[in-house]
């Protein structure tokens, strides 16, 4: 099957598809930028909240602006991401060096960013009809199967900080190694009045859910 039957769309202009698959290893420049998904991916991250903050507006309209912060957050979350993207089988499709083929199309971190990336190109070719249907297609059954507004590990963190009144948690990143097409992240996470956490993940924002998590357990809180 087709990329293009895969999402249900097709490019008139081509060039936003092929740039929307192509990950920064390829190291391709046309004109004065890199030729790869990055700037999609910026596009395509908020046209994805837009569109799932909408859907989440309608499905529940007797939620308070808490609750649908907590489906929100849980839904455009990095493994929903990688979720949809593998359900897809976008993997296939992505365009990388020869050197990092064989596992990079399975990384998390490359699904969700195609899968981003994917959401921008749509908006600049079909509009913004053409990226909502899409998401909604993908997404509403995720909005829908779960009865109460997630709280994911970060969110309870926070609350639990608020509810004893110190200061926010902080997130930093302490390292970045690893190849450019499979860069691994180690995050800490600190609070006021207990020992910092820290997490190594394949995405910045998976390392700080996995940092605040270790720490909630430390804590024997359950997020």
């Amino acid at each position: 099957m087709s990329i293009e039957q895969i999402i249900g769309h097709d490019f008139k202009n081509a060039r936003l598809l092929e740039e929307a698959l192509t990950h920064p290893s390829r190291a391709e420049v046309r004109g004065n930028l890199p030729f790869n998904y990055q700037r999609l991916e910026f596009l395509g991250d908020a046209v994805l909240g837009l569109v799932v903050a909408e859907l989440l507006f309608t499905l529940y309209p007797d939620e308070n602006e808490g609750s649908l912060a907590k489906r929100h957050a849980a839904l455009v979350r990095s493994e929903s991401l990688a979720d949809v993207a593998r359900r897809l089988g976008l993997g296939p499709h992505i365009r990388m060096n020869a050197g990092g083929q064989e596992s990079g199309r399975d990384l998390s971190s490359n699904l969700e960013d195609v899968c981003e990336a994917l959401i921008g190109a749509l908006y600049l070719d079909g509009g913004f009809d053409a990226a909502r249907r899409f998401v909604r297609a993908h997404w509403e059954p995720l909005a829908r199967a779960v009865s109460a507004p997630p709280k994911d590990a970060k969110t309870t963190l926070q609350e639990w900080a608020q509810g004893r009144g110190v200061s926010l948690p902080e997130y930093r990143v302490l390292n970045t190694s690893g190849p450019a097409h499979a860069p691994e992240f180690t995050v800490a996470v600190c609070v006021e009045g207990v020992e910092p956490t820290e997490a190594k993940a394949l995405s910045k924002r998976q390392a700080e859910q996995l940092a605040a998590k270790a720490l909630l357990d430390k804590l024997a809180v359950s997020s």
